[in-house]
């Protein structure tokens, strides 16, 4: 498994629900799944973010691709470059059809791994909705402790967690 990383069309595209575009401009090929309702608000905040800043482009929200079996599992990055104090705030999804298989781990594992080898990143951070049990018992076995809680637009309220980088590989 690995992040492959999307650019400012493919997002343009996904985040206006257009399959076919997105998956002329992607590296890989993509399912329904992305451009779907439930991901388009997280496209079209990356989008506007590339288009404002090219270079959060490397950092950003990429595909989760199963090298094996040649297919998008899901989406994983962080939500930005590191900010003025070393944090990355990292966001995954599988795709309902690809779940229970270990990706989530494995896309977690991979954005902790290269957290660690960024020398400007010193913490990583999730956020999690309380009711949402199954991503706080992945977050938890890496050591992630709360630190706070705040609120987004679109998933209301969240508990906040951070792991130092580095510290869970």
């Amino acid at each position: 498994m690995r992040i492959v990383h999307l650019d400012g069309p493919v997002f343009a595209a996904l985040a206006a629900g257009d399959l076919a575009a997105a998956n002329a401009a992607s590296p890989v090929p993509l399912s329904a799944c992305f451009a779907g309702p439930e991901w388009r608000g997280v496209w079209r905040m990356r989008h506007r973010q590339v288009e404002e800043d090219p270079a959060s482009a490397a950092w950003v929200t990429g595909v989760v691709w199963d090298e094996e079996q040649r297919v998008a599992v899901g989406r994983a990055g962080y939500h930005g470059p590191p900010d003025a104090d070393g944090v990355v705030e990292i966001g995954y999804a599988v795709d309902p059809a690809h779940r229970r298989r270990g990706y989530a781990r494995a896309a977690l594992e991979a954005l902790l791994q290269r957290a660690a080898a960024e020398p400007d990143v010193r913490a990583v951070r999730v956020s999690i909705s309380p009711d949402n049990t199954a991503s706080w018992a992945l977050a938890s076995q890496y050591g992630f402790t709360r630190v706070g809680e705040q609120w987004d637009e679109e998933d209301g309220l969240e508990a906040v967690y951070e792991v130092p980088a580095g510290s869970t590989t």
